[in-house]
């Protein structure tokens, strides 16, 4: 094994597709050891199947892993602890429901979107926390502009409420981003050496993307949108930069929120961008903590760590 000192151990979450691939592909070109950390097996090894063509000597391990699913959350936990017991170096937590339709729920009963983007990772996050401390390591929370235009029911953080499929989706985001930076002020008054860094993709598009022809379906595209896409939107594959550089770049301080740096963050380089002020409201996020503790029977130990 080698014994750089740069190269890392992190897990991608969702990383058989989207956004999770080529984060997963771009940590692993830059030879990095990458968990890929999905629900569906055939998938997954799709997903490494295509990475090794792209990158020689790629460090590959796969972990079965659903977010709507505590259960298998618990699972996948105590056995990546077998797959890296010396702790891993990043979590970055990228898999989710974008629209999910009819009113779905998860095995325990939470609507699907809020129930996978943010409560599976709430939990996955609290168990992994072993793992990370051992290395400093990073939690990194998949934001999104979505964000903007989202609220939460103060009396039921978790909940859909009047039930609208895109509504929920901006709730869900707005719920991770409450947790990562709230997770972050937690953990900073721990004096933990974990950070926990929120990073969000722009607008990124599959037809942006490089062809990844058994990650990546092919898509049709109205012609009149073609001379515009690119100026309000990139690729997943540069929708994962901030990703990755919120998981493995030096000089990433906790709290911080990375994205697109160009118009209204929907495209260009990684930068540390702004965040509309209710992502960091403190009075809902610890509603939200509470309702996800409830909900998952998962705490976070902090308090053993001052």
């Amino acid at each position: 094994m080698s014994t750089d000192p740069t190269r890392r151990t992190v897990v991608v979450t969702g990383a058989s597709a989207g956004l999770g691939y080529h984060a997963a592909e771009q940590l692993a070109a830059a030879g990095h050891r990458v968990v890929l950390a999905t629900r569906d097996a055939a998938r997954a090894a799709a997903a490494e199947r295509s990475i090794r063509r792209h990158v020689d000597d790629a460090d590959l391990t796969h972990l079965h892993l659903d977010l709507a699913d505590l259960d298998s959350v618990r699972a996948a936990a105590s056995e990546l602890a077998g797959i890296a017991p010396d702790g891993i170096d990043a979590t970055v937590n990228n898999a989710g429901v974008v629209g999910a339709g009819e009113y779905r729920t998860t095995r325990q009963g939470t609507e699907l979107q809020i129930g996978t983007n943010h409560l599976g990772h709430f939990a996955w996050s609290a168990l992994l926390m072993p793992l990370l401390e051992q290395r400093g390591g990073r939690v990194v929370h998949l934001g999104s502009i979505a964000h903007r235009w989202a609220r939460l029911d103060r009396h039921d953080p978790l909940g859909a409420g009047h039930y609208a499929d895109h509504r929920q989706y901006g709730r869900s985001k707005l719920a991770v981003m409450l947790f990562g930076f709230e997770l972050a002020q937690r953990l900073g008054d721990a004096d933990s050496a974990v950070t926990s860094v929120v990073a969000h993709p722009g607008l990124a598009l599959d037809v942006l993307s490089p062809v990844r022809p058994e990650v990546t379906p092919s898509r049709a595209e109205p012609t009149w949108f073609r001379p515009v896409r690119r100026f309000v939107s990139q690729g997943k594959d540069a929708g994962a930069a901030p990703l990755v550089h919120a998981a493995v770049a030096p000089g990433v301080r906790s709290g911080e929120y990375w994205g697109p740096s160009g118009w209204m963050q929907l495209r260009g380089t990684a930068a540390v961008v702004f965040a509309e002020p209710r992502a960091h409201d403190r009075t809902e996020a610890a509603r939200l903590w509470d309702a996800s503790e409830r909900a998952s029977g998962v705490s976070f130990a902090l308090d053993a760590l001052v």
